[in-house]
C-alpha cells in the first residue's frame, strides 16, 4: 500500500441514490494535507452522503474524487478505507478486552502503541480506574462504560490506526458538558496534522476550522471560515443564531 497524504478533491460531484434523483449536485472541495472541512446544514442536506462517498460506500454518477491526485476508483477499497479514520456518534465495541478493542484499529499494534493511542486520546485516565486496567473484559457493546467513554475508546481505536485522513460525525451531541470536554480534547489532539472533515452538529465545535461548507439540498451554497460567514448574514448565520434548524 503506498502512503496517502491526505490531498482530497471533490471536482464537480454529483451523485443520487436512484436513476434520476440527484441528492449532491456540483460538490466542489479542495482540502489540502492538514486542512481541517467543516459540513453545516439542514438534517438531509447532504453532509454524511459527501462522506460516504469518500469511503466508497456508494460510487459517484459524475464528476471525480481524487486521493492524492488519483482517482478513487483506482485506489482499491482496503486501502483507501485503511487511510481513513472514523468517529461517529454511535460507537461499536464488541465483546473482549480493553486493549483488544482499540487494537481493532490496528490488528498488529503493539501494546505500546495501544497506550500511546489512548493517552493521545485522552482515554488512558479512565482505562487505568477499571478493574483490569487494560484487560478489562467489555461485554456486549461495552454497556459497562459510559457514552463518554466509548466514545475515547473509539478516538483511541482511530488513534492507533494512525490515518492521513479523518472523518468526524460529531460524537459529542449526547454527552453531559465535563466529559464533552474531555472527549473533545481527545478528538484536537487525533486532528492534529491531519486532513479531516466534520459533520458539524453544533456549530460551538467548529469556530476554529479552516473552511465550513454550508449544505442546503445537495448544494454548497457559502464557503468560507466561521467569522466570514457570519459576516455574510446569510445562511450560516441563521443557523448559527438559531434562527434555522439543523441536526
Amino acid at each position: 500500500m503506498f502512503p496517502m497524504q491526505g490531498d482530497v478533491v471533490f471536482d464537480h460531484v454529483d451523485f443520487g441514490y436512484s436513476e434520476g434523483k440527484t441528492v449532491l449536485h456540483d460538490i466542489e472541495i479542495f482540502a489540502k494535507p492538514g486542512q481541517k472541512v467543516a459540513f453545516v446544514g439542514a438534517t438531509g442536506a447532504g453532509k454524511t452522503t459527501i462522506t460516504n462517498l469518500l469511503n466508497r460506500f456508494y460510487d459517484i454518477q459524475d464528476g471525480k474524487i481524487r486521493y492524492d491526485g488519483i482517482n478513487i476508483h483506482k485506489i482499491r477499497k482496503e486501502d483507501l478505507r485503511h487511510s481513513l479514520g472514523i468517529v461517529l456518534q454511535d460507537t461499536h465495541l464488541f465483546t473482549g478486552t480493553v486493549m483488544d478493542n482499540i487494537r481493532y484499529g490496528k490488528l498488529d499494534a503493539t501494546e505500546e502503541e495501544v497506550i500511546r493511542a489512548a493517552k493521545l486520546a485522552n482515554a488512558h485516565d479512565f482505562i487505568m480506574k477499571l478493574p483490569e486496567g487494560y484487560q478489562t473484559v467489555l461485554r456486549g457493546s461495552g454497556g459497562s462504560l459510559s457514552q463518554g467513554q466509548r466514545q475515547l475508546l473509539a478516538i483511541a481505536r482511530v488513534a492507533v490506526a494512525d490515518p492521513p485522513v479523518l472523518i468526524l460525525d460529531e460524537a459529542t451531541s449526547s454527552i453531559d458538558t465535563r466529559t464533552e470536554k474531555i472527549v473533545q480534547e481527545g478528538m484536537d489532539q487525533l486532528m492534529k496534522g491531519r486532513t479531516v472533515f466534520v459533520i458539524a452538529h453544533r456549530l460551538s465545535t467548529i469556530k476554529n476550522l479552516d473552511v465550513i461548507m454550508v449544505l442546503d439540498h445537495g448544494r454548497i451554497v457559502e464557503r468560507g471560515n466561521h467569522d466570514s460567514l457570519l459576516a455574510k448574514k446569510g445562511m450560516y448565520y441563521q443557523l448559527y443564531t438559531g434562527k434555522l434548524e439543523q441536526e
